[in-house]
């Protein structure tokens, strides 16, 4: 069962992800972890698998973190498609079981890092029909999280 009190960040679109980290930061008095630049995996229902370009950030502070998402043009994480609040992030043990327990319960898959055939990988984003934007991300990544929160590499 999926435990809502591992919810751990809250994932913002921008269009300048600079921009947005100065504003927020100093508005909301928090640090930004390195900004990671890379071709996020993902596959999406209808689309298929491939990669976007894909910059963003983490506030150190936590324990609930703030993430400043800048993605490509026309991607999942393209704040034309409506810059601010995108989504809320959980930890969880069992990606592809929660995943699939949503779905069964009427949730649309929006998203994951690899098909359903392979698993879903580390991520998924789902939705229910009231609208929520739901990822879930593997517990498995967290030591990795708590290192470059801290100031270390991602």
């Amino acid at each position: 069962m999926l435990d809502y009190q591992r919810l751990f960040h809250t994932g913002v679109r921008v269009v300048d992800l600079e921009k947005a980290m100065v504003e927020l930061g100093s508005s909301l008095g928090v640090t930004w972890a390195e900004v990671q630049e890379r071709q996020q995996a993902i596959w999406q229902p209808g689309v298929g698998a491939r990669t976007v370009a894909l910059r963003f950030t983490y506030s150190c502070e936590g324990p609930q973190h703030i993430e400043l998402l800048q993605g490509a043009a026309g991607s999942f994480w393209d704040a034309a498609g409506g810059a601010g609040v995108h989504h809320v992030g959980v930890w969880s043990d069992d990606v592809a079981g929660e995943t699939t327990r949503l779905v069964e319960a009427g949730w649309a898959l929006l998203g994951a890092q690899t098909s359903p055939a392979e698993g879903f990988g580390l991520y998924t984003y789902l939705a229910p029909p009231s609208g929520l934007l739901l990822e879930l991300v593997h517990a498995a990544a967290l030591p990795r999280f708590e290192v470059w929160w801290a100031g270390g590499s991602l």
